[in-house]
């Protein structure tokens, strides 16, 4: 019988079951992870995002698995099996795969790297058409006020005692943009980057949340039902651009050659966002590019950037109350950034004739084109013929411009 006995504790040992009754925090994160699911997958709150990510929540949490993320302290240092510290950048590949599990091995390698998130850009690139900015340049400036977030949370979090390169980390998850958040912590405060690539994630997948409550409390019905294409025809643009094929070509490299004189910490992002869009562009020429940016390369760096980003998100590192406050930090950026576009309209149209709807200050975000589509639903529901979607992108996508170009200055500021 007490072979059997033992035979049975060992069974038992062999599960997750012992450890997770041992520490019940780990079934708080089961339910995040069941619930980030049931936005993806129910509700299709972005569920190329959302769905990788909570799965890699739900995998990194089951005790013996070993796919939960390794986070290094400040120093970059890791704790072994034999209880010794080691830094993780002197550790080869191989060895990190051996001492914490391949998901560390895909972390280290594609996100803590950097490779991950200039990769992603190329693909939103291609994805990207420029056409309704170039169209209302006038309606980017809204897009760049929409970055007043990240510098508003970054002197908070510096008053109350973050560090400047982890308060610019901090402060970047107001621009919606999770690739720009994941390469500004990279090279401002790597320690951190587990918390704050779920924030900028999480927020980005729940702007059809946020968007609209923002502008619930800031906006009149009065202002939703400005219409657009009624103000165009009342106040039409002096300037038709002729020949946009060759403007649309000529932009990204523009845009490319002047960032990168004035700001070069930005290229890795600028410019592999302006490659993707250049080769989405010139057309036949280079289509084969094209589909390999914006499909299987993109999809497959989604996959991975998901799964890392989730499996960060360890009982471990997420339940304290540096990272809560992160998380809470960030929803005040990214709340910050929609309200501070909202409010460049308002001021917008107490000097200006042609009245803009504050809808378009809204999606200064990143996260584009959802923001733009939420944003667009909003107008619909108050005048089924108001549809704002081409003006609202021409916001969003300067909106990924400001914050990448955003994040260059802090890291030259602050790396």
């Amino acid at each position: 019988m007490g072979s059997i006995g033992d035979i049975f504790q060992r069974l038992y040992d062999m599960t997750a079951i012992s450890s997770i009754i041992a520490d019940p925090s780990f079934l708080l994160m089961y339910l995040i992870a069941f619930g980030l699911l049931y936005l993806g997958v129910v509700k299709h709150y972005e569920p190329l995002l959302l769905v990788p990510i909570a799965f890699g929540v739900l995998i990194a949490n089951f005790p013996g698995g070993e796919m939960g993320v390794i986070q290094a302290d400040s120093q970059g240092l890791v704790p072994l099996a034999d209880g010794t510290m080691e830094s993780i950048w002197d550790m080869p590949l191989h060895k990190i795969a051996h001492e914490f599990g391949i998901m560390n091995y895909l972390y280290y390698a594609l996100i803590k790297s950097g490779l991950l998130p200039p990769i992603i850009f190329m693909g939103v690139g291609a994805l990207t058409d420029f056409g309704p900015m170039l169209r209302n340049l006038k309606l980017a400036i809204f897009g760049a006020a929409a970055q007043f977030g990240i510098f508003a949370v970054l002197l908070v979090s510096l008053a109350i005692g973050f560090t400047p390169q982890e308060a610019a980390s901090l402060g970047i998850i107001g621009g919606a943009d999770g690739p720009t958040a994941i390469f500004t912590t990279i090279k401002l405060a790597p320690h951190l980057l587990g918390p704050i690539a779920i924030a900028a994630y999480s927020y980005m997948a729940l702007v059809p949340v946020i968007i609209p409550l923002v502008v619930k409390a800031l906006c009149s019905e009065k202002e939703l039902k400005i219409n657009m294409k009624e103000q165009d025809k009342l106040y039409p643009q002096n300037m038709e651009i002729k020949n946009m094929r060759a403007v649309k070509i000529i932009f990204p490299i523009a845009v490319t050659t002047i960032v990168a004189l004035l700001v070069p910490t930005a290229v890795p992002l600028i410019g592999m966002l302006m490659f993707g869009n250049l080769i989405k562009e010139i057309g036949a020429d280079t289509s084969r590019l094209f589909q390999t940016a914006s499909n299987g390369l993109m999809n497959t760096a989604t996959i991975f950037l998901g799964l890392c980003v989730g499996a960060t998100m360890t009982s471990d590192a997420f339940l304290n109350v540096k990272t809560l406050g992160i998380v809470a930090g960030g929803f005040c950026a990214f709340a910050l950034s929609i309200a501070s576009g909202i409010c460049m309209v308002k001021v917008w149209n107490l000097i200006s004739k042609k009245k803009i709807n504050p809808l378009v200050g809204a999606t200064g975000l990143s996260a584009v084109p959802m923001a733009s589509r939420v944003c667009n639903g909003i107008s619909t529901k108050y005048d089924p013929k108001n549809h704002v979607l081409n003006y609202c992108m021409a916001s969003n996508i300067a909106g990924v411009i400001g914050s990448a170009v955003a994040a260059g200055v802090l890291i030259s500021f602050l790396g």
